[in-house]
């Protein structure tokens, strides 16, 4: 006897897969924009929410992971906009190794603190595009298809968030 299997039921293994396939890299994208892992989370739902509910917009599964990838990074940029949240940014310590002393300790923290205060000047759509390009090592093309925008603009925001990054250094080092 041959088990049939309900077009629903077969559509809800399919959505499964695609947020199993896609969780992680989703959550890292938008963490990436917004800086906080409680708004991440949430973000992260919330664009796989759009997601779902207009994968009939969706015509080649082949494309799929680059527009959950632009749904995300949108829902990440319009949340910025709306709560007017672009200052705050939390890292995650990076695990201690036994032999660190308390002076090499003290020596990531302030980097870390450093890069956190850097972050924080540049605009939501900079530090996308930064992070995209720079961090995840995206091609400009990739990273003015997730941020839906051109290259052009994808380089403006680059050279912007370099170059507020460098003022930002030069006026540590002071």
């Amino acid at each position: 006897m041959s088990e049939v299997i309900e077009p629903g039921l077969e559509l809800l293994e399919r959505q499964n897969r695609f947020v199993s396939e896609n969780l992680r890299r989703i959550f890292v994208q938008i963490y990436r924009v917004v800086g906080n892992v409680a708004d991440a989370q949430d973000l992260t739902q919330e664009a796989f929410i759009k997601a779902l509910q207009r994968q009939d917009q969706l015509k080649d599964e082949a494309k799929a992971a680059h527009w959950l990838s632009r749904i995300a990074t949108n829902t990440a940029i319009d949340f910025l906009r709306r709560t007017g949240r672009t200052t705050q940014c939390e890292m995650e310590k990076a695990p201690e190794g036994e032999s660190e002393s308390p002076e090499q300790l003290l020596l990531r923290s302030e980097q870390r603190n450093y890069l956190e205060d850097g972050l924080r000047l540049l605009s939501a759509r900079e530090r996308a595009a930064l992070m995209l390009r720079d961090v995840e090592g995206l091609p400009a093309e990739e990273v003015a298809r997730r941020l839906n925008c051109s290259k052009a603009t994808v380089r403006s925001h680059i050279a912007n968030a370099r170059t507020k990054f460098r003022r930002y250094m030069e006026q540590r080092k002071r």
